[in-house]
């Protein structure tokens, strides 16, 4: 495997219970959006699944909050992880239904993804850090 093939899809780690919400959500979003409906159930099909108390601390989960560069910007970005209707950018919370949130899902700190954005410019994500805290005030 090519370095840059690693870097597009390395291997992903899910909890059971989420991996079932996120599949019912990305079959439920597709009419509106089929681009991150289609990357979501492609990586909850590769995906390793774990029972929730199997799962290791430093992979992105649902409401985990995730440290991570973005290369072509330099810029580094820390948001947790949410279903939709909790999302909020200005308070720091990213939706799984975003092509962001939908490449985050499953990776382990340390790990790089080359992952499409919404105008379909490939970027290279590296997560630096993940940890289960709140975003709280």
């Amino acid at each position: 495997m090519t370095k840059t093939k690693a870097a597009r899809r390395p291997p992903i780690h899910m909890i059971d219970s989420e991996a079932d919400i996120l599949a019912d959500l990305a079959t439920s979003a597709a009419s509106r959006l089929p681009q991150v409906s289609q990357l979501l159930l492609e990586e909850l099909g590769r995906a390793t699944i774990h029972k929730a108390d199997r799962i290791p601390a430093d992979i992105v989960t649902m409401h985990s909050v995730v440290q991570f560069t973005d290369a072509a910007s330099g810029k580094e970005h820390r948001y947790q992880l949410v279903y939709p209707k909790d999302a909020d950018i200005a308070e720091g919370r990213i939706s799984i239904l975003t092509p962001v949130g939908a490449g985050l899902i499953g990776l382990r700190a340390g790990q790089s993804i080359l992952w499409p954005d919404r105008d379909g410019h490939e970027r290279l994500l590296t997560i630096a850090k993940v940890s289960r805290e709140s975003l709280a005030a």
